[in-house]
């Protein structure tokens, strides 16, 4: 175990592989704080340019750069990065070589949509803390990086649909004439979703809002926007973690053809369902899209599982009978700057949460560390990834 033997601690970080993954997992003004806990932080060469981090800064603040990244693995006891193998399905390879005996991750790892990809961290005999599992309780909310990145997407989302839109957000009193507020409804109330309704707001749109748990329309509401409210019965609709439950097709069609209207009303729609582990739930069908005016816009933000739009193409922009639909992939990327700041700061705060008397030291009956750790001593450790793994062996024995 890191930090087991009076050593000192090397925090490493390497330089981010996926395509066009400008995040980095460790800002230069949260390296002090690390060093004065007795570790080293070592860097990868040009690991933080892309989110305006470059090198100099991180050795103004104490850091070191790795000769190369094998050596910045071979070294480095804990292994901080935005994507690790499973969230990383292109480039990977190139870094579970470097994996060693007792090494620390800690990122993305997409444990509940590519189980089966993360169960090969097992073999390498590491200890892997995946991020996005991070329990939705009061004492983890500063680590929660799934919500800070949502923050960010939430964001942008508004401001892509209000550039693309052929008209202002705000009413306006003119010479020539008022103009009418643009009408955006955000379909989701979590993190991202309740983010959009502020921005649209802000901006001056007329907004409305839904979500299948009734109990965040007060949050709808205190933001500006109208709750929609629709007549389903949604009381199983969150898990114990605070996260959306799937449902049942039946549920979703009823729910459709609710949202038929709404969504023919709007100038812009936004939708954020995303269900940990499947692939987003359809709410627009190709009908409903059809029904909307020509030069409306629907922004897909679930589109990276598959969207919530039928016609969401991932990373690209389609239109269809005049109604502009947009996939945006990565998006919390888009903004590298603040989103690795957020998320630098959600990654140092758990580190620092493992650390106890200056060593970095496991706690299985700490609601955090078990939920977050995948793996550990070469044992799928996770109870989720385990039934994930489980559902997924025994369907492919059902289907021969």
């Amino acid at each position: 175990m890191p930090g087991s033997e009076n050593k000192t601690i090397t925090i490493g970080v390497p330089q981010e592989t996926f395509p066009g993954e400008a995040r980095v997992a460790l800002i230069p003004d949260h390296i002090p704080p690390l060093v004065k806990a007795g570790m080293n932080v070592m860097i990868e060469k040009s690991t933080g340019t892309k989110a305006g981090f470059p090198d100099h800064k991180y050795t103004e603040k104490g850091a070191s750069l790795a000769p190369s990244r094998e050596e910045l693995f071979k070294v480095s006891d804990v292994i901080l990065q935005i994507r690790g193998l499973g969230a990383n399905p292109e480039n990977w390879k190139s870094d579970v070589a470097f994996y060693r005996r007792g090494q620390w991750l800690i990122g993305f790892f997409e444990p509940l949509a590519e189980p089966e990809e993360v169960a090969r961290l097992a073999p390498r005999e590491v200890t892997a803390f995946s991020m996005e599992l991070m329990p939705r309780i009061t004492r983890a909310q500063s680590m929660d990086a799934l919500s800070s990145m949502a923050t960010i997407a939430g964001y942008k989302a508004v401001l892509i649909a209000a550039n693309t839109l052929p008209r202002m957000f705000p009413m306006s009193m003119t010479a020539a004439g008022t103009l009418t507020p643009a009408k955006v409804f955000v379909i989701g109330a979590g993190v991202a979703g309740l983010q959009a309704i502020a921005m649209a707001h802000r901006l001056g749109a007329m907004v409305k809002g839904y979500d299948i748990r009734p109990a965040v329309k007060e949050q709808v509401e205190s933001l500006g926007a109208k709750f929609v409210e629709l007549p389903l019965e949604t009381s199983d609709s969150e898990d114990k973690g605070g996260y959306a439950k799937a449902m049942d097709e039946e549920f979703y069609r009823k729910q459709r053809a609710l949202l038929a209207q709404a969504v023919a009303d709007s100038h812009v729609v936004i939708t954020t369902a995303l269900v940990p582990g499947k692939q987003s739930p359809i709410l627009i069908t190709k009908e409903m899209v059809e029904g909307m005016a020509p030069g409306s816009v629907i922004i897909d933000l679930a589109a990276e599982k598959g969207g919530n739009c039928a016609l969401t193409q991932p990373d690209k922009t389609i239109v269809i009978n005049g109604v502009t639909i947009i996939g945006p992939v990565n998006i919390a990327s888009s903004v590298p700057f603040h989103a690795s700041q957020m998320y630098s700061k959600n990654i140092v705060t758990f580190l620092q949460y493992l650390l106890k008397d200056g060593k970095l030291a496991i706690d299985p009956n700490d609601e955090i560390v078990r939920e977050t750790m995948v793996t550990r001593s070469g044992q799928i450790v996770n109870s989720r990834l385990r039934e994930t793994l489980e559902k997924e062996s025994a369907s492919k024995s059902a289907n021969g």
